[in-house]
């Protein structure tokens, strides 16, 4: 990577204005947190399932950026986010010493990461989408809303009491292991939000040559 590093992307104004205003808008509509705080989350995570598989620290950084760019398309309209945040993030980049290559590497993985639209397409859009798919957290469910106005997809990450990304580099497993609070979330209910995003994952893991699993109170349900 020519200069640009993941350091002074979570810094730059322009992409944190969107990340914001996506947050915002995705508010009103009634989703659950898109905010710098998930961003961070999936640009480390995605870096991190990286480096286990042995890739290298210049993939690593680029999946930081993506990582971290990846919502900015919600500020324009969250159908077809994916897309719109592709098209930002290349205007944004072609301002940067970002190379070719690699500029079109991070516009793909975030073009990619939708599961109505995408898929994986290279290691760092795999990386993208496992990190990006597998942060299911109680906290990301809005507080302003309030229990009573929760819909199915804020019941689903509210039931979520605890969850680890495990990864096993001998066995080539990526494993999600969640705990799920069957007063608040029935496993049915779970499936319903979130099955097409983990057959993404699964295909996600097959272009890093793992193998995707999901456990959930401890029982293999995928």
């Amino acid at each position: 990577m020519n200069f640009l590093t993941f350091d002074e992307i979570k810094k730059n104004e322009e992409v944190n204005a969107f990340i914001e205003k996506g947050n915002y808008n995705l508010g009103l509509l009634g989703y659950t947190e898109h905010s710098q705080a998930h961003c961070m989350i999936v640009a480390q995570t995605a870096a991190m399932i990286l480096d286990k598989f042995g890739y290298s620290k210049h993939d690593m950084e680029l999946a930081r950026v993506a990582g971290y760019m990846h919502d900015i398309g919600n500020a324009i309209n969250r159908i077809h986010h994916a897309e719109y945040g592709g098209l930002l993030a290349n205007e944004i980049l072609k301002e940067t010493d970002l190379n070719v290559k690699d500029r079109i590497t991070i516009v793909s993985a975030i073009s990619n990461h939708d599961e109505s639209t995408g898929g994986a397409v290279d290691p760092v859009s795999a990386a993208l989408i496992i990190a990006d798919k597998t942060d299911v957290r109680r906290d990301r469910v809005r507080d302003e809303k309030g229990k009573a106005a929760f819909d199915i997809h804020d019941g689903v990450n509210y039931a979520v009491t605890a969850h680890k990304l495990k990864i096993n580099v001998d066995k080539k497993t990526i494993s999600l292991n969640l705990q799920i609070d069957p007063k608040i979330c029935s496993m049915y209910e779970y499936f319903e939000i979130f099955l097409e995003r983990m057959m993404m994952c699964r295909g996600a893991a097959d272009m890093l040559g793992a193998t995707f699993k999901l456990m959930a109170n401890g029982s293999k349900v995928l």
